[in-house]
């Protein structure tokens, strides 16, 4: 079975068709700018052009950039912060668009979901967690395989640092800090024990961006309990994720 999936980035929003059993692409990958504006109208309408260039009618699925609950908006999207996408159904507004039946979900959920079923926790009983090094800090939460949606990770203040998670160690950070690799790893690893000290989780999975140069700031053993490995698809990961909760191919728990 193949599914359209859209993944909405920052900058750009990125689509493919997805083979529901390999979790592989099985089209080419479309991108489209995302709008500087971020308005909801100018974003539903590229959506609905990136949509008509797969010339697709099926389910389509998409990882948008904030909380949503039953394709409800839940909160500002990350990085935005523009008004009019808090409790609007983007679901509704998105399949009105395109035509097609549209369902929603967090982009860092997307992710988790795909490499929970086609990649590095593939088969991983109990809690794992998986997270996105981005512009910001997105996160899943799995418990045996199955989503608890909506983990604002990257929104959790530090004590120690008199600031949020994705201030400290978004992907984005070691770039604007000019960070050395162990520095930006040190900031990671800081990041992780606590995460493990709170979620007591069996797996770590780190994607994004950052996760290609994995071999230059983790390694599997550096937690004192958890297992922590890079993702598996990294940047293909959101559109594989979105494409295969569209038609409920992942269990889902809202």
């Amino acid at each position: 079975m193949q599914v359209l999936g859209i993944d909405i980035g920052g900058s750009g929003i990125k689509g493919a068709l997805v083979d529901l059993e390999s979790g592989q692409l099985v089209s080419e990958r479309k991108r489209i700018t995302t709008p500087p504006s971020f308005h909801i109208e100018e974003v539903t309408e590229s959506i609905a052009t990136l949509v008509s260039q797969f010339d697709y009618s099926g389910a389509v699925g998409v990882g948008f950039p904030a909380a949503v609950a039953n394709g409800i908006v839940l909160t500002p999207p990350t990085a935005h912060h523009v008004a009019g996408w808090v409790d609007q159904s983007v679901n509704d507004r998105f399949s009105d668009a395109t035509g097609c039946a549209v369902t929603t979900l967090n982009d860092a959920d997307a992710a988790g979901l795909a490499e929970m079923r086609f990649g590095a926790g593939q088969g991983v009983e109990g809690v794992v967690i998986t997270v996105t090094l981005g512009t910001g800090v997105g996160a899943g939460l799995f418990m045996d395989g199955k989503l608890v949606p909506n983990l604002e990770i990257g929104k959790i203040f530090l004590a120690s640092h008199d600031d949020v998670v994705e201030q400290y160690m978004a992907g984005r950070i070691k770039k604007d800090h000019d960070l050395e690799w162990y520095e930006y790893g040190e900031r990671l690893n800081e990041f992780c024990l606590h995460i493990e000290h709170v979620f007591s989780p069996q797996l770590i999975i780190i994607g994004g961006g950052v996760s290609r140069k994995h071999k230059k700031f983790m390694s599997e053993d550096q937690l004192k309990r958890t297992r922590i490995v890079p993702a598996k698809l990294r940047n293909e990961a959101g559109i594989v994720g979105a494409a295969a909760w569209a038609t409920g191919n992942i269990t889902r728990q809202n």
